[in-house]
């Protein structure tokens, strides 16, 4: 067990190498790194909104408007099948979450009840034994109510939170922000914290932005200025679009989507090659090609109105068919508004509107006093351990103090290679961690200690010491890796912190313990051969 042979020394100090290589640059000024040759390793560790600074926001989602846009679409669905049976009806109204509508021949309750059976569940959903989407109720009297179900909102509701956290997080990776931190926070809220984002408002600007994208024809044959003074048709919606003059201008647009924005495949921004002007261009995957190839040769000549977030941004008249499945979005674009319209669309379109309810802008200064005392807190606690492991153990304690350091620059270049985000918390982690990495020498000490009591030689002493403290550094280290699993796996934010830097430091501490401390004791043995130990 004393007998380290060549490669063992060779892979350890290559260990301690790497490390130190990754580490340095946490060190060194932003100058000197860029100046550093291109295969050395220039990144840092990450640091946390509590550390650097950085914007947090609390999003609110918009459930509500959620439930109101699926009851506009059931209505929708009801009128076109109950037109299509050629049923008459009337007093087709929405409520908070549920949808009447009166049928007026008493001849058709029957057949109306069957259409609004198959409308309320839709083949191909499942929420559960006996759940419907809607459930149906009727007064007896041609009056049916669709009212949503429990389990269909908490289908829908956690169908939506997901998809928002989802989109917000693709979203921020566009801006080239490291490490955000993006999670749920009770039924209906996000929580987003970006470290080192120093302008939140175009974070605000793009997550307040649905940017969910329809494609949709205008009716040519409606009356804009009877619209205008409330007379719209139930088909249609008045909607309006805003000029390069600033002018506002009104089109009649039908509800019924031609194309849906969630089939564009890529977007990206660009310049006009006959105005000059910025354009976003954007192509649509296969399913979407078709479709917009068969409306626009179906509607040569008429408005087609791409609408973004119920707002009218061009309504080009489709002039022939394009079959590509590629076209140009241009309007009253600048540089900046193009490509902010095409990070969104590449995002993705949130399902529901976000709110922020709360917004903080956490300043340096605060990160600079945060580090400023996790320094000093750290090195308090690595003066406490290195004192209490000389005084207690002489010159195996200086031994452990040395692996100690090891153990802090493989611990540092491990959370610079993995790109973790150290928070607060985790510089907590780590003054534990020194007390952990020594806790295995101490463990290996006062077992050669019972050794040399037991009249055993130094080299037995030391061979015993090692080989039967490993099993125990090993149980004792497995636990803690489990308690930072755990912790890492039910927590979030802070306590996520303090369980990744925990978990690499048992990690870390259990290879210096077993792998360096044996090195330094076995070299010493090498050169000075005592004839007895003083520990």
């Amino acid at each position: 067990m004393v007998h380290i042979g060549r490669w063992t020394t060779i892979f350890v100090l290559g260990i301690f190498l790497l490390g130190l290589i990754f580490t340095t640059p946490n060190f060194l000024p932003e100058r000197v790194r860029a100046a550093l040759p291109g295969f050395l390793p220039k990144s840092t560790v990450n640091l946390g909104l509590d550390l650097q600074g950085g914007s947090y926001l609390l999003l609110e989602v918009d459930m509500p408007g959620v439930v109101k846009e699926r009851l506009e679409s059931l209505r929708g669905d009801i009128r076109a099948a109950l037109r299509k049976e050629r049923m008459n009806f009337d007093n087709l109204n929405l409520g908070r979450d549920t949808l009447t509508v009166h049928v007026i021949d008493a001849s058709q309750f029957e057949a109306a009840r069957k259409v609004l059976r198959d409308i309320a569940s839709p083949p191909g959903t499942f929420l559960g034994l006996g759940s419907a989407q809607y459930e149906l109720g009727d007064d007896g009297q041609g009056t049916f109510t669709l009212k949503m179900s429990a389990a269909y909102q908490r289908q829908m509701q956690t169908q939506i939170l997901g998809q928002s956290i989802e989109v917000v997080r693709r979203r921020i990776d566009e801006l080239g922000t490291r490490e955000p931190t993006i999670q749920q926070q009770g039924d209906d809220r996000i929580l987003v914290q970006v470290p080192g984002l120093k302008d939140p408002e175009e974070l605000k600007r793009l997550l307040s932005t649905t940017a969910k994208m329809t494609f949709r024809l205008v009716d040519m044959n409606g009356n804009v200025q009877a619209a205008q003074r409330g007379s719209v048709p139930a088909e249609d919606e008045l909607l309006y679009e805003n000029d390069k003059q600033g002018n506002t201008v009104p089109y009649l647009v039908q509800r019924r989507v031609m194309v849906s924005g969630d089939r564009l495949q890529a977007a990206s921004s660009g310049f006009d090659p006959r105005g000059g002007g910025p354009v976003v261009n954007f192509r649509f995957d296969s399913r979407g090609a078709k479709e917009f190839g068969d409306v626009t040769k179906a509607n040569v000549n008429k408005l087609f109105a791409i609408v973004l977030d119920d707002k009218v941004i061009s309504a080009p008249n489709i002039r022939e068919p394009i079959l590509g499945g590629s076209g140009q979005i241009s309007g009253n674009f600048t540089l900046q508004t193009s490509n902010d319209l095409a990070i969104l669309l590449n995002a993705g379109a949130l399902p529901a509107k976000l709110t922020v309810i709360e917004e903080r802008t956490v300043g340096a200064e605060l990160g600079a006093d945060s580090v400023q005392a996790g320094k000093l807190a750290a090195l308090g606690g690595l003066f406490a351990v290195v004192c209490f492991m000389v005084a207690t153990y002489g010159l195996f304690g200086l031994f452990a103090t040395l692996a100690l350091g090891v153990n802090m620059v493989l611990l540092f270049a491990l959370l610079t290679g993995l790109q973790a985000t150290l928070t607060l918390p985790g510089i907590a982690g780590m003054v534990l961690t020194m007390g952990m990495a020594v806790d295995a020498n101490v463990l290996i000490y006062e077992r050669i200690r019972e050794e040399m009591h037991g009249g055993k030689t130094v080299i037995a002493a030391i061979d015993a010491g090692f080989r039967r403290a490993t099993a125990t550094i090993i149980d004792t280290n497995m636990t803690h890796v489990l308690a930072a699993a755990i912790l890492y796996a039910v927590g979030s934010g802070p306590v996520r912190g303090f369980a990744v830097t925990l978990g690499l430091g048992v990690i870390t501490s259990f290879f210096t313990a077993v792998m360096v401390t044996r090195l330094i004791v076995v070299t010493w043995l090498r050169r000075t051969r005592p004839k007895a130990l003083t520990l």
